[in-house]
């Protein structure tokens, strides 16, 4: 029934940020479309300020990143001259394609008072025809994205298609993409149309076939099967997949159909070839030292988006 268990490692973005690491590992590299997740938070209290947890301008090729929060607000800027901040709730869709740069900024220190600062983001890697698209964002306000709830159960669909939802996020393949609350003793099947599906919980523990699950770990399905997953405490979950766009490649922040293509977008970095957000451009994450050339390896845990 599960094809494999995967349990989230730490990874540190800076000196007072750590996230939990999901996705890729070795043995798992992607569900569906999505090759990457981070779940960082809650902070409710920071030493230096919020403006210690920034993630500054740095750049990405291939693939979508999803940004959702559950707490807290955080400022994107990109290459485009978009400035956004992002709410929970939202659905924040960047189209990295052929090349694009963009920061997260914690401006507020308002953001942390009296509550806390939890995100979940995803890379979602594209399909080989889109892998060189125009780059672009989006945000999606709570009220465009439909809710499903029955007894105990609530569920928000973030992208794609599950349980008769649908919304207008633009993807670029079919997938799904909820975010779910369960009251202790709720249970719900997986949706059923797609042919890779996980679900990562972020608070609480779940049973499923007798075998118990705690926040922290993403349980991943094997195609065909039809789980029963049962809350034993008010819990939160996060559910993705979808169709598999077959093998990708990965280092730092670049994902690619190409090996050549990611040699291509270090390069681009370091040239300046890949445009600051021109309203944050006084600073920038510099390429890592490259200790070996690009391969099916996870990322290096340092920077992030």
């Amino acid at each position: 029934m599960l094809d494999i268990v995967i349990e989230a490692r730490s990874a540190e973005l800076s000196k007072f940020v750590k996230v939990k690491r999901i996705l890729p590992v070795r043995m798992r590299r992607m569900v569906g479309p999505f090759i990457f997740m981070d779940h960082a938070g809650p902070v409710s209290a920071i030493v230096s300020g919020p403006s210690s947890l920034d993630v500054l301008p740095h750049p990405h090729i291939g693939l979508s990143t999803v940004s959702y929060l559950f707490g807290g607000q955080v400022t994107h800027r990109d290459s485009l001259g978009v400035e956004q901040i992002i709410r929970p709730g939202e659905v924040n869709w960047m189209t990295a394609g052929r090349g694009i740069a963009h920061s997260e900024r914690f401006e507020d220190p308002a953001t942390l008072a009296g509550g806390e600062l939890e995100m979940i983001q995803t890379w979602v890697a594209l399909p080989e025809k889109d892998e060189e698209a125009m780059p672009s964002f989006t945000n999606y306000t709570p009220e465009q994205l439909p809710i499903y709830t029955d007894k105990g159960v609530w569920m928000r669909l973030i992208a794609g298609t599950a349980y008769g939802l649908q919304n207008k996020v633009q993807t670029n393949s079919p997938l799904f993409y909820l975010h779910v609350t369960l009251d202790k003793g709720a249970s719900f099947g997986l949706p059923k149309e797609h042919s890779e599906r996980g679900i990562y919980i972020a608070k609480g523990s779940v049973e499923v076939a007798g075998t118990s699950y705690s926040e922290g770990q993403m349980l991943v399905f094997t195609k065909g099967v039809d789980p029963r997953i049962l809350a034993i405490e008010n819990t939160t979950l996060m559910l993705l997949g979808g169709e598999p766009l077959g093998d990708r490649f990965i280092w730092w922040n670049f994902v690619s159909s190409r090996k050549e293509r990611i040699e291509q977008a270090k390069e681009d970095w370091k040239q300046g070839r890949i445009i600051l957000p021109p309203n944050d451009n006084a600073e920038f994450i510099p390429l890592p030292e490259d200790r070996s050339r690009p391969s099916d390896a996870p990322p290096r845990p340092e920077p992030l988006s």
